[in-house]
């Protein structure tokens, strides 16, 4: 079957960066939705002052959507337990644990049963995930996923009996209990002459609020006096940007970087942690870019950073000749404005295809290059090409991650 490939050029670094002059001082954050579009394509083009200003800055972010403070963290739970109710598509013989953890639960309620004759074809022993969130107490609700781990041809229809659920560090005491109806999603069925037909994966479903927190897991978010903030991403500038916000605004906490992914922050004796972390977490700071080109060849997906710069390198794809030319230009504002004229640096892109070489100018952005892509609707599968090529050459100055 012909592949069908799909082109997503992301220049995170240029989002509403199409002004027509320099943003003054107050300029909105860069992730302002009316600035963005909805549809992948690069069209027009970009003032070259505010791109370069937004890939040497970064984007504008609150320190909570890059950062957390330690000990503030998400946990897993997992479970063992059975789904009943099944139309004959449970576990066979096969599987002779779900006999025995039947007949276990059969136990508690005074029934004895022996394992080894037992044929429930409409039970299937499942394995229960789910993620426990900071801040639950008891009586909070979770998702759960429940996946078989038999050998049951579906779940379809099924009901999860009660079962603990426990952290990674305790399995004798449950964090939360799981029960319910089974959604899988889709269906399967078949017809007496052995056809069938399915929908979506029925050995693995989700039960919507299925589990109920029984006690809340300790957390410690201050030690000996002092908390740390921790990135999602290590970033020395982002950090750096960080304790320099923090201390223009709270200098009482008297933040320093520990590394590239750690702020430490002193708490004091007067001082509140849930009003700190309240407070630190709604400052922005100016996220740093990293140049990085993100593959993926079986969707035929390009994800590239608008901090990705290439060198000088000659392209020879096919009968494609691609030459970009920059050169230095002043960014003039409006009269009576109130701003001041700025240098910025243009470029001009020809395109031809014929069986030439093209010469690429040093520093040339990504954006120049996905406009010409665009123009002479190179397919992505060249485009991944391309870009592997420089790569290697040692022209594309990003890290590339093949997924």
């Amino acid at each position: 079957m012909k592949s069908f490939w799909i082109l997503i050029i992301a220049l995170a670094a240029f989002s509403g960066a199409y002004a027509q002059e320099t943003p003054p001082p107050n300029t909105p954050p860069l992730n302002n939705s009316s600035a963005t579009s909805d549809k992948p394509k690069v069209t027009g083009r970009m003032d070259s002052a505010a791109a370069n200003l937004a890939e040497k800055e970064g984007i504008e972010v609150e320190i909570k959507n890059i950062a957390r403070f330690r000990g503030v963290r998400r946990n897993q739970l997992l479970g063992y337990g059975l789904v009943v109710g099944l139309e004959g598509t449970g576990d066979t013989k096969r599987t002779p644990f779900t006999s025995t953890l039947l007949a276990n639960a059969l136990k508690k309620f005074g029934t004895m049963i022996d394992p080894a004759t037992l044929d429930a074809k409409n039970v299937a022993t499942v394995a229960i995930t789910a993620e426990l969130p900071p801040y639950s107490t008891a009586g909070n609700s979770l998702d759960v996923t429940v996946t078989s781990i038999g050998d049951a041809k579906s779940l379809q229809g099924g009901y999860l009996l009660q079962a603990p659920l426990y952290g990674a560090n305790d399995d004798q005491n449950a964090i939360a209990v799981a029960m319910g109806s089974v959604s899988i999603g889709g269906f399967n069925a078949s017809g007496g002459a052995g056809g069938s037909v399915q929908k979506n994966h029925v050995n693995a479903g989700r039960i919507p609020s299925g589990a109920i927190v029984e006690k809340s897991v300790p957390y410690q978010v201050v030690y000996n006096g002092k908390m740390y903030l921790e990135l999602d991403e290590g970033d020395l500038t982002t950090a750096n940007r960080i304790v320099a916000e923090i201390r223009s605004n709270y200098p009482e906490l008297a933040p320093y970087a520990v590394d590239g992914g750690t702020i430490a922050l002193t708490l004091g004796d007067k001082l509140d942690s849930v009003e700190v972390m309240s407070r630190v977490e709604k400052l922005t700071v100016k996220a740093d870019l990293a140049g990085l080109v993100i593959i993926n060849e079986r969707t035929g997906t390009i994800v590239i950073g608008g901090n990705v710069r290439i060198g000088p390198a000659v392209i020879a794809q096919g009968n494609l000749k691609i030459v970009i030319e920059a050169f230095n230009d002043v960014s003039q504002p409006a009269p009576l404005s109130g701003g001041s004229s700025q240098p910025i640096r243009n470029e001009t892109i020809n395109a031809k295809e014929e069986s030439q070489i093209g010469l690429m100018s040093p520093v040339t952005t990504i954006s120049d290059l996905a406009r010409t892509f665009q123009a002479l609707k190179i397919a992505p599968r060249d485009m991944i090409t391309i870009l592997q090529a420089l790569k290697e050459q040692g022209a594309l100055k990003a890290r590339i991650r093949i997924q």
